[in-house]
This record gives structure tokens, C-alpha cells and sequence, in this order.
């Protein structure tokens, strides 16, 4: 093989500047003799091959091979890839079998071995499987191209000094061998002049099966199959889009339920299930290192995200489960709503019909329970829990960026830059950008979109995106229409019904128009999102992203986007807009003129708004967790019993991982924005429902063991790709954090009671003994029930010549009857200084804390110092090396003593650095 001076010689796909072509194929592999024999190459001899007989590949040959065998006939190449693909007898495919020809021809040319499977040995009689195996000479070529590290010496960092605690947590830590399968090493990009400098003990496995995978997908997703309307086509993607290939997966290395019986397999998808997958096992810490060994850094740091996310959910649970234990057991200590349930306060207060004409009057004790439970929320505890979690997210945070930080050393990604990534262009973006430019940072031609075209492009997306927010926002308005038209259904209904009379003090009208419209919503917003979806994954590929990471990107702000308004638009109106702008008896206020804003219940809206968050959030969590695991499991329990015909024992690997769904590249992406919007949901509104952290933590406690188990039973394995952080959704996380802060003074303030009882009890309590006595008649207004419109007066007007609503108001014999009070403009007063003396409180010491606490810990710097000082004394010795080589060979030559001397230097210098 060539040397350095030659990589791109050896590269499958590179940009140059062709005179008719996009992409010039530059490819220098010759298969083996050897391996040329053994391998069955593609079987397209007169454009059909639904009879094609294959050498060598008899049913005795498959009773022979075990059903568990990653490898080809010959036991010894190792499968890294499969394709598969059935006859399809229509007008296109004879097309399809030449681009399958022309693809395979090239995989074989880059150096790729190729083995096929017959479809008369296939479970279902109908699909063929192409068994792809990279060799060596392939493995080192590509290393060198992705810059994959590969280890040069064992790592001889003493361990830390183990905690005094480790005894306690005992009962929690996996074995050594699962939580460490591998020694730790000194690891440094891999380079084809310098083999003899790695631990290469033996060939077949230095380079992991996860690695090995990732290289074969890096050549799939670039090798041309031929060229279609004047345009070079290429890629494993498009063949899939196309029906070419039915599947392309890399292999599970043996059944999940058991042991492989080869010797040589590790066994790493059993020891998952086992040691993680299980349900059982959900109190045992992750083994991180091993899922990134298996799946690769990706999903690793998913993984190892969610598992921190949720250790720190147990801090907030803790302390939100102790501010609802307060308010329950002051409960009966709460004045408010012991005034409101006494039958001589409230049930001597008549109150003002909710609606016009069809509602009538009511007494205040008959929202007795209600106003019981809204203690649960409303108290002081509230207060305290808002700023609790706005410190603890800022916590939360700056922990994960040390245990990211962490994470990145010990999984070789320090050097790690995006820049690698933004360098790969994606297939699509090469296919679609018919001209070129000379690249600033390369000097070489390559594919790129004019202005005018991604201006027009991005026009379309923005009035996409534009259109299903105010698509939202509109079903959000019916929804509240919803509950302005259907609240006097439900007070006549249980007003009329004997049933309903036991239970009338628990469901009220209000609770059950709240606990209905709630419900409504939440089967909008599933129905908004599943078809949002594909409309943001269509403009996003329409936008044509350069890179894969600004796909993903891209991407995923539409979806948050779309998402944040779908899910909190409705907590957002109980929360700051229901009950603001009611006006008062004799003159409401009316949406498009007909509707009457809905009032607040005595009690306040946080009890509504407390409904609200926990259907929408216990909701969507009991729906993702039965579309992540039911879902999958019956479609594959489906797929088996259909396929099922052969015995157990001929049932090979490659089939049995078809017939497993498919772990697509953006599986990743919807796990994580299912955690984000709980991370809201969590933070936004934590104030107005303290156990939101403990439902949240009980689900993702659920949620690892049902991410991993059908990750590790139900799915495909997945393409490895390295990542070293949680990308774009730290940015995203940030920003709520400081938005949190402002929601939940908000809520405090306005949607809470907070604010106005403690006006009252400091400023205008008349009683010194018992300040909180009388706080209900002085929040509740006095109107005159000659004053209602004609179209507002209740059909039933009876005797009653005055009644009661929730306002700071002059009464009607007042000279300014009807305006607000000074107590009124005392309250907003104190509400507006409160958020703003919270808000300043809590990012000081928000801002004080990621300040004190570094984004890297120290063992963690002074580790990372020590492996670069020890890879450059390694790499500069082995340097020296050959150059002491070449002058003992004599092979010297003008300048070989100055190039020693250099050298030289360049080690001392290292060393005093």
C-alpha cells in the first residue's frame, strides 16, 4: 500500500475539479487472490438474478454455519455491514439491478469483500443479503482519513483515591469487567507510516466491530452507482430512498437472550441486556463505557446525559416532595379556604354567574374542596421551591459540562473538533449542488448552493415553520372557545343530574371544563406533532444542509421550536392570561366580541394551571413510553410470525437483525427532545406543581431501562458515529434555565395568591390576632345586579340584589364605583418589585455558581496534560528512531543530519514545556 503522500489516491470519494463529473471515483484497492475466490461477488448476469445459483453456498454450508455467525463462510472474515434486497418485478428493475451492479462492482473496487446470500436460503424466499468485509489494508486507509485514535501505550495515570462512601454505593456498581472492558491507553490518530508504533497485537481486532462499521458506512454512504439524467449519483442512502437495497445494518455480535457460541465473540449485546437493558436492574449505575464500545460516543453520551439529568432529578424530587408534604399538612391551617368552606362566610357570599344569561349565581362553598386542594400548591413553600430549582438547574448544568468534560478524556475525545464533521459534506448536498467553488480553507473545488437559491430556499422554510406556529396558536384559541362554550353545559348538567350530587363538591363546573379542555388539548398536540414532524424533516431537506451536523441542527430548532409553542402555549395562557383580562359585571370583556374570558376560580388559577401541566406532562410521558416500547415489540413480534418457517437453528444472524426495526439517524434526535420538553416542564412551571421533578424522575427511570432495552432487543444496530457533547441541545437547555427564572416569578406573582395575601396581611388586616381573618370578603368585590346588561343578566334573577366577584374594586354606592382600588395598585406594585427582586436574587447566585464552579475539573486538566506531554514524548522518540535507522543504514542524504538535530531539539523542547 502507499504511503501518506498517496492518502487520497486511496480515498473512495473525493471533490476535484472533473470537467463533466461532480465526484471522480479514486479508488487503488485490488482484492486478494485468495479473497477473490472466496467471495461471492454480485450475481447480475442477464439482468435478472431471481435464479442465480451462487458457488459454495448450499443449505448444507448454512447447516453448517451456526445461526449466531458474524463471520463469512470461511470463518474467518468478519461481517461489518449487510445489504439486503429482494426481486422486485416491475418496470424498474432492471434499473435497479444495474445500479446494484455498478454499486457492488465499485465496493469491490475500494477494496471492500463482498459474500452473497441466495434468496432460496433467505426465511422468507425473497431476499438476497450482500455480507460486506473490510479488510486490513481497507481499516488503516480510512483510520487515517476519519482520524481515529488508536492506542500506543498502556495509560500509567494512577487511579484516584477512592472515595470513603464507595462501601455504601456497593450495592449499586456493576462488575469491573462490565463497567471497564477494556485497559485504558495513551491513544493517538492513526497513521499508516507509523503501524509499528500502536499496540497492534492482532489485526482481525485491534480496530473494534463499532469502528470497523463506521468505517464500511463512511465508504457506502460515498461509492457511485452510476450516473442518471447528466448527474453522478452515489450512495447507500439514495439506494435505500430508491428500493434498490431493502436494509443496510451492521450486525448484533449474538442473541440478546444468550451466549454466543463461538468462542471468539464477546458477547457484548448479551452482557447489555443482562447488566443494563433489564427492568429489574434500574437501581444499578450505567456501563457507559461499554455502550460506547458497542454503539459508539453518540449514543454513549446520550446515555450518559440522560443518567446524570436523572441523578439530578432526585435532588429536585426530594425537595418538591417536601413542599407538597407542607402544604398538606397546613392544610387545615389555610384561612382562605376555611372562610371559603365555613357556611357562615361562604356560604353567605353570592357569587356572579361565570357566564351570561344561562349561568345563575352561586355560593362560594361550593368551591370549599377546590379551594382546599389549591393549598397544596399555593403556599409558601412555592416561593422557596422557585428559587430551589433556580439554583439547581444552574447546578445541574455546570455539573454535566465536568462530567462532559470528563467524558471527552476518557473516551479520547479532547481533540475531537466539529470541524472534522463540518468537513464532511453530506451525500445529498454533493449530489444536489450542481456548482462549484474553490474552498478558503482547502483550495479545492468543491459543490455549493448560490445565495439566491438557499435565499429562496430559507424564505419557503421561515412561512413553513410561521404557518403551523400560528397553526398552533389557532387551535389553541378553539380550545379556549372549548372551555367558554361548554362551561355552562357543565354547570346545568350537574346541576340537574341527581348522580353527579354526591361528588358536585369535588367536580365543580370549572374543574371539569378544566380537566376536559386539558384533555382535548393534549390530542392536539399529539396530532400537531406527528404531522409537524414530517414537514420539518421535508423543509429541512429542502433547505439542502452542508453538513451533517448542520442537518441536525437545523432540525432540531424547528422541532423545538414547533414543539415548545405546541406543548407550553396552553400552559402559558392558564399561567398569564386567563383571568387578566375579564373586566367586571356590566362590563366584560368578550374574545371576537361573543365569548366572555373565563374568570379564575376564588381560589386563583394555579390549581387550574397545576391540572393542566400534570395531564399534558403524565400524558405525553405514559405516550412516549408506549410508542418507544409497545410499538417497536409488536411490529416485531408481527414481522416473526410471518416469517417464521424455517427450523430455529437456520435462522442466521443477518436475518434475524433484518427483521428488527430500524434505528434510523434520527432516533437519537427524538430522545432528546422528548427529555428537553419534560427539562421544561420541569423548570418553566415547577412553581405552580412541586412534584413535576418526581413524576419526572419516576418516568426517566423507566425511560434508560426502556431506551436500553430496545435499543439492545428491538432495534438494528446502529451505525457508530462520534460526538463529544450533547451539541446544539446545550444551548437550548441554557436558555430555558434563564427563562425559568422569569416564568416562575411570573407565576408567583400573578397566577399564584401569594402576592395579595401577604398585601393584606402586612397592609391591611384589621385583625392583629389573626391577620389572615377576612381576606376573602376583602378580595371580593361588590356589584349590583340591576347593573347587568340585558345580555348578560341570568334568566333566573330571583331576589338577589348584589353579588360578589374576584377584583380590588370601589363597590356601587362608591363615587368612583366600579374603579380600581388603591389596594389593587398596591398589589401590582408589590407583584412587580417581587419579580424583579427574584429574578436579580436568583441569577446573581445563578452567575455566581457557574463562576465558581470550573467546566473542568482539575484531576481532569492534569490528566489531560500528562497524556499530551506523554503521545508527543512517544511519537518524538519513535521519530528519532527512524531517523538513528536510515543513518545506520547509511542511507543519508543532504540535509538527514539537520533533519536529527531538529528532531532532537524538538524532544527536549517538549519535555521543559
Amino acid at each position: 500500500m502507499s504511503r501518506l503522500g498517496r492518502k487520497e489516491e486511496e480515498t473512495l470519494i473525493e471533490m476535484a475539479s472533473a470537467t463533466d463529473d461532480n465526484m471522480v471515483i479514486l479508488i487503488n484497492f485490488k482484492p486478494s487472490e485468495s479473497a477473490g475466490e472466496d467471495s461471492n461477488g454480485p450475481l447480475y448476469e442477464s439482468g435478472s438474478n431471481t435464479e442465480s445459483e451462487l458457488p459454495g453456498n448450499s443449505e448444507i454450508d448454512k447447516r453448517h454455519q451456526s445461526k449466531d455467525s458474524v463471520f463469512f463462510r470461511d470463518g474467518v472474515r468478519r461481517i461489518d455491514f449487510v445489504l439486503s434486497f429482494v426481486d422486485d418485478p416491475n418496470k424498474d428493475e432492471e434499473k435497479k439491478v444495474d445500479r446494484r451492479r455498478e454499486f457492488e462492482r465499485n465496493l469491490q473496487k475500494s477494496g471492500l469483500e463482498l459474500e452473497t446470500e441466495d434468496k432460496k436460503e433467505s426465511e422468507n424466499g425473497k431476499t438476497y443479503y450482500v455480507k460486506i468485509h473490510a479488510p486490513w489494508e481497507v481499516l488503516i486507509t480510512y483510520a487515517e482519513v476519519l482520524n481515529i485514535k488508536v492506542p500506543i501505550k498502556e495509560n500509567d495515570i494512577p487511579c484516584t483515591i477512592e472515595n470513603p462512601i464507595d462501601c455504601m454505593l456497593s450495592p449499586f456498581r456493576l462488575p469491573e469487567k462490565v463497567m471497564h472492558p477494556d485497559p485504558d491507553y495513551f491513544t493517538a490518530p492513526f497513521r499508516k507510516d507509523r503501524q509499528e508504533l500502536y499496540l497492534i497485537h492482532d489485526e482481525s481486532t485491534f480496530f473494534s466491530p463499532s469502528v470497523r462499521n463506521r468505517i464500511v458506512f463512511y465508504i457506502l454512504t460515498r461509492c457511485p452507482y452510476g450516473t442518471e439524467e447528466g448527474k453522478k449519483k452515489f450512495g447507500i442512502k439514495r439506494l435505500l430512498s430508491n428500493g434498490t437495497y431493502t436494509a443496510a445494518y451492521p450486525l448484533h455480535d449474538c442473541q440478546y437472550w444468550k451466549k454466543s457460541n463461538d468462542p471468539h465473540c464477546d458477547n457484548e449485546r448479551y452482557t447489555l441486556y443482562m447488566e443494563w437493558a433489564r427492568f429489574l436492574r434500574f437501581f444499578k449505575e450505567q456501563p457507559l463505557d461499554l455502550i460506547r464500545k458497542y454503539y459508539g460516543e453518540k449514543i454513549g453520551i446520550y446515555f450518559a446525559w440522560l443518567g446524570f439529568y436523572t441523578e439530578m432529578l432526585f435532588l429536585a424530587a426530594v425537595v418538591g416532595l417536601f413542599c407538597f408534604l407542607y402544604g398538606w399538612f397546613t392544610m387545615d391551617a389555610n384561612m382562605s379556604s376555611k372562610e371559603i368552606c365555613d357556611p357562615a362566610i361562604g356560604g353567605e357570599i353570592i357569587m356572579c354567574p361565570l357566564c351570561d344569561m344561562d349561568c345563575n349565581y352561586w355560593k362560594l362553598n361550593t368551591t370549599c374542596r377546590p379551594s382546599e386542594y389549591s393549598h397544596l400548591f399555593d403556599n409558601v413553600a412555592t416561593l422557596f421551591f422557585a428559587i430551589f430549582m433556580g439554583i439547581w438547574v444552574t447546578l445541574f448544568l455546570e455539573f454535566w459540562k465536568r462530567r462532559q468534560a470528563r467524558l471527552k478524556y476518557e473516551w479520547d475525545l479532547v481533540d475531537f473538533e466539529e470541524e472534522q464533521q463540518q468537513l464532511q459534506l453530506r451525500p445529498e448536498y454533493e449530489a444536489k449542488c450542481t456548482q462549484k467553488k474553490k474552498n478558503p480553507v482547502t483550495q479545492e473545488m468543491e459543490p455549493y448552493l448560490p445565495l439566491t437559491s438557499k435565499a429562496v430556499r430559507f424564505c419557503i422554510s421561515g412561512t413553513t415553520v410561521l404557518f403551523w406556529i400560528s397553526l398552533i396558536i389557532a387551535s389553541m384559541i378553539a380550545v379556549i372557545l372549548y372551555r367558554l362554550s361548554v362551561y355552562a353545559a357543565f354547570a346545568s348538567i350537574m346541576k340537574n343530574t341527581q348522580t353527579l350530587q354526591p361528588i358536585s363538591g369535588l367536580l365543580t363546573p370549572q374543574l371539569a371544563t378544566s380537566v376536559t379542555a386539558s384533555c382535548l388539548n393534549f390530542v392536539i398536540i399529539m396530532i400537531l406533532n406527528f404531522l409537524y414532524e414530517r414537514i420539518a424533516i421535508w423543509i429541512t431537506d429542502m433547505e439542502i444542509p452542508r453538513t451533517h451536523l448542520e442537518y441536525e441542527n437545523r432540525l432540531t430548532m424547528k422541532m423545538f421550536l414547533f414543539q415548545f409553542v405546541n406543548y407550553y402555549s396552553s400552559c402559558f395562557y392558564v399561567a398569564f392570561f386567563k383571568g387578566k383580562f375579564v373586566g367586571y359585571p356590566g362590563k366584560y370583556t368578550y374574545m371576537f366580541n361573543h365569548w366572555r374570558n373565563e374568570e379564575c376560580d376564588p381560589a386563583g388559577c394555579l390549581i387550574e394551571l397545576t391540572t393542566q401541566l400534570t395531564i399534558v406532562m403524565a400524558g405525553k410521558q405514559i405516550w412516549g413510553n408506549i410508542q418507544e416500547a409497545i410499538v417497536p415489540w409488536i411490529w416485531n413480534w408481527w414481522g416473526r410470525q410471518r416469517a417464521r418457517c424455517n427450523p430455529e437453528n437456520l435462522y442466521s444472524r443477518w436475518e434475524q437483525d433484518h427483521d428488527l426495526q430500524h434505528f434510523g439517524p434520527l432516533g437519537l434526535f427524538y430522545e432528546y427532545l422528548e427529555m428537553v420538553i419534560q427539562f421544561g416542564f420541569i423548570t418553566l412551571f415547577v412553581a405552580s406543581f412541586p412534584l413535576a421533578p418526581l413524576l419526572a424522575l419516576m418516568n426517566n427511570i423507566l425511560e434508560i431501562r426502556v431506551d436500553s432495552w430496545k435499543l439492545t432487543t428491538q432495534f438494528r444496530r446502529p451505525v457508530a458515529s462520534k460526538a463529544h457533547s450533547i451539541g446544539v441541545w446545550q444551548e437550548i437547555l441554557n436558555g430555558m434555565a434563564v427563562l425559568s427564572v422569569v416564568t416562575n416569578a411570573f407565576i408567583v406573582a400573578f397566577t399564584s395568591d401569594m402576592i395579595p395575601r401577604l398585601v393584606y396581611y402586612y397592609a391591611y388586616s384589621p385583625n392583629a390576632d389573626s391577620p389572615m381573618s377576612g381576606y376573602i370578603n376583602n378580595s371580593l368585590s361588590v356589584f349590583r345586579v340591576e347593573n347587568f346588561s340585558v345580555e348578560a343578566r341570568p334568566k333566573d334573577q330571583g331576589d338577589i340584589v348584589f353579588c360578589r366577584y374576584r377584583d380590588y374594586r370601589y363597590p356601587p354606592d362608591h363615587e368612583l364605583k366600579y374603579s380600581h382600588t388603591m389596594q389593587f395598585w398596591h398589589i401590582l406594585a408589590a407583584k412587580m418589585a417581587f419579580i424583579i427582586i427574584m429574578e436579580h436574587v436568583v441569577f446573581i447566585v445563578k452567575f455566581f455558581v457557574a463562576w465558581m464552579i470550573p467546566d473542568v475539573p482539575a484531576d481532569v486538566t492534569a490528566r489531560i496534560k500528562r497524556e499530551k506531554f506523554i503521545t508527543q514524548k512517544i511519537l518524538h522518540e519513535y521519530e528519532l528512531n527512524k531517523l538513528k535507522e536510515k543513518l545506520c543504514q547509511g542511507q543519508t542524504y543532504q540535509g538527514m543530519e539537520k533533519e536529527f538535530i531538529a528532531t532532537e531539539g524538538k524532544m527536549e523542547l517538549s519535555q521543559a514545556m
